[in-house]
């Protein structure tokens, strides 16, 4: 077996690895492919003789060929991936099923792509490949062109916003998520009265002009017309996932991990009552998203 063979069927058996890497850091499927072709035109080009990790390696040229992708995003000034509230779920032309990305959206945990998707490039890297990969910062360090410890900071910064700040107390936290986890429930079930159950009898729902294009449906007052009128989401709720929203808990929905709405709950007494329904581009970027941990 030639040398070129080798090296060939050794990236093969790292192809799953290596796409998984990229997912994480571009959000997409389509370009996490793009990524680990990209990959592996350097790495067919290059000399491995003083490789001695071939997977830590593939990873690293791997991570340095998503860097430059993120850049190139942000210097095209392109629509974040989190703010294609209007793309229809089979709008594809990669050859990627929707289905597929779906689960492995799902497989990631929708809420922590959308989250980092808000991170810079730099910080999205070094996030990545220290939080879920478990690459030394010393490794990372040349990848973001900072030393040590500056890589350091950025996966520290980038933890951060991951986490978000709770602007409520953990048993707070947890009775909120448990009311949220109960409307969920109620609504891919789509059983009005488990929804009425979970809902304030005052309860009000806003809904702004992309969430609810109809302006009579744009404010319902009181638990059974707000339940009714949220069955009208039950197709999405398959994509809905609990997580903090501007610090207490509320509601994403994102097909593939391209985030739709929001739903900021305001839950008193065990029960949601108020809910804001956000879709508009320009809102969903102002507001401070983290992933909810079990």
């Amino acid at each position: 077996m030639s040398g070129s063979q080798w090296l060939a069927g050794r990236f093969e058996a790292n192809r799953k690895h290596l796409r998984a890497v990229a997912y994480r850091m571009l959000g997409s499927l389509a370009e996490a492919d793009d990524a680990v072709q990209e990959c592996w035109l350097r790495v067919s080009r290059a000399d491995t003789g003083g490789v001695d990790n071939l997977e830590g390696w593939l990873t690293i040229v791997l991570a340095r060929v998503c860097l430059n992708m993120l850049r190139s995003r942000r210097l095209r000034r392109e629509e974040p991936l989190d703010v294609r509230a209007a793309e229809p779920l089979a709008a594809h032309g990669s050859g990627i099923d929707p289905e597929h990305e779906a689960l492995m959206a799902e497989s990631v945990g929708l809420a922590l792509i959308v989250v980092l998707e808000r991170l810079s490039p730099a910080e999205r890297v070094a996030f990545v490949l220290h939080d879920v990969f478990d690459v030394p910062f010393e490794t990372i360090a040349p990848v973001v062109r900072r030393t040590p410890v500056a890589a350091r900071q950025l996966a520290s910064r980038a933890r951060r916003r991951v986490r978000g700040t709770a602007a409520v107390s953990d048993a707070d936290l947890v009775q909120q998520r448990t009311v949220v986890d109960a409307f969920l429930a109620a609504l891919r079930a789509g059983d009005l009265d488990r929804l009425i159950a979970v809902l304030d009898p005052d309860v009000v729902r806003r809904a702004d002009r992309v969430a609810s294009p109809a302006e009579a449906a744009r404010e319902l007052r009181g638990a059974a017309s707000v339940a009714e009128g949220t069955l009208a989401y039950r197709g999405l709720a398959r994509f809905a996932r609990p997580a903090l929203v501007d610090g207490t808990v509320g509601i994403i929905v994102a097909p593939r991990g391209r985030l739709r709405l929001v739903v900021h709950c305001a839950i008193r007494g065990g029960k949601i009552a108020a809910m804001d329904v956000i879709a508009e581009a320009a809102r969903l970027q102002t507001l401070e998203l983290a992933v909810l941990h079990d």
